[in-house]
């Protein structure tokens, strides 16, 4: 058995149930991240998810399935960058516990966020605040 399977299992437990506490709807998007790149990792190299190891979700690998999150799946740069956050965890998690692949830790960990553009908060006038707060009265009058 590969050190990535019960590396992820105890990444679930150990780090975000247990020490976490993390909720239902982040285990979830955890839970599909993995399930999404472990589908691609294992188109990739040709192995079936059991026998993926953690030197087979190198950098390389993992910025393919970040491309391909945006360029096939037309995910949005938050999502792609929310993806790369759980992958990030799970990466810190595993350099604690398997010194010995640090370097493909630590080159999957260099990957950056994208950056995006904010919408601008757009603030209300003073006569939009007066016509919200006289709604109210004005319906139940």
């Amino acid at each position: 058995m590969s050190l990535l399977a019960p590396t992820l299992e105890a990444f679930f437990t150990e780090r975000l149930l247990t020490q976490r506490q993390a909720s239902a709807h982040t285990v979830s998007a955890y839970r599909d991240t993995f399930r999404l790149l472990l589908r691609f990792a294992a188109a990739a190299t040709g192995k079936p998810p059991s026998q993926l190891e953690i030197d087979d979700l190198d950098a390389r690998v993992i910025g393919r399935f970040l491309e391909d999150l945006e360029r096939n799946r037309h995910n949005s740069v938050r999502t792609r960058n929310a993806r790369l956050a759980a992958i990030h965890s799970l990466f810190r998690y595993a350099a604690l516990r398997h010194p010995e692949h640090a370097d493909v830790i630590q080159r999957v960990l260099a990957i950056p966020h994208k950056r995006f553009d904010r919408a601008l908060v757009c603030f209300l006038t003073r006569d939009e605040i007066e016509a919200l707060l006289a709604a109210p009265i004005a319906t139940a009058g």
